[in-house]
């Protein structure tokens, strides 16, 4: 049975994509949508990303990845713009049957704000608690759970490797431009997020070539 089969969110499945700055997720996702899109012809495909994916998001992604503010006040109006694109994109698409493959979601905030920050973990977990529990009826009995995507894959490569590709790219955002210490501690916390949910991750290796990381990504999509 697949894990679209399986999946808690049914009829939809979500996925998304991790990885500190510069890990080359984002190289990938539009054509492993397309993928998708092939190997599921009845099923719309719905590419989103975080911050963002709302008109709110958008406006929200502005303000966070470029203007100075609090290390709490940045944690809340990260879930404030999850919890509008929950409503709004993900959970109405999931409930369509849709497939929503999203760059970033909440291990980010985990591994950004948590890992390379330093915000109190059990802080995060209280706002992850908050923005996504959800209840559900198994046989006859409501039980709430906590949201989270299907399938997550997360693009690992060394913090000096990514700072070098970093830096070859776009004109850098407030967090592209902290040093490496702080992305080794970004990784190390998406690291842990994977460790303790091993069902939900798929870990890509991408201190690779391209079209090795493609591969090791359609490889890893056989499962869904």
């Amino acid at each position: 049975m697949s894990l679209l089969t399986q999946s808690a969110n049914k009829p939809g499945f979500f996925i998304t994509f991790e990885g500190i700055d510069g890990a080359g997720k984002s190289t990938h996702i539009q054509a492993f949508a397309d993928e998708l899109s092939q190997r599921f012809p009845g099923r719309q495909i719905v590419l989103t990303r975080e911050p963002g994916g709302t008109a709110l998001g958008e406006k929200l992604r502005e303000i966070l990845l470029h203007h100075p503010m609090h290390l709490e006040t940045e944690a809340l109006l990260m879930f404030a713009a999850r919890r509008e694109h929950l409503a709004t994109v993900i959970e109405p698409a999931l409930k369509d049957g849709k497939i929503v493959i999203s760059d970033r979601f909440t291990d980010a905030s985990f591994a950004y704000q948590g890992g390379g920050r330093g915000l109190d973990l059990a802080k995060l977990y209280e706002l992850e608690v908050w923005v996504q529990m959800r209840m559900k009826n198994e046989g006859g009995v409501e039980q709430r759970y906590v949201l989270q995507p299907d399938l997550t894959f997360l693009f690992d490569l060394p913090s000096a490797v990514a700072e070098s590709r970093r830096s070859a790219a776009r004109e850098p955002d407030k967090f592209e431009q902290l040093n490496t210490k702080f992305f080794e501690k970004v990784r190390q916390e998406y690291l842990r997020r994977a460790e303790d949910d091993p069902a939900r991750f798929r870990i890509i290796d991408s201190n690779q070539s391209k079209e090795v990381i493609w591969n090791s990504l359609k490889e890893a999509s056989l499962s869904i």
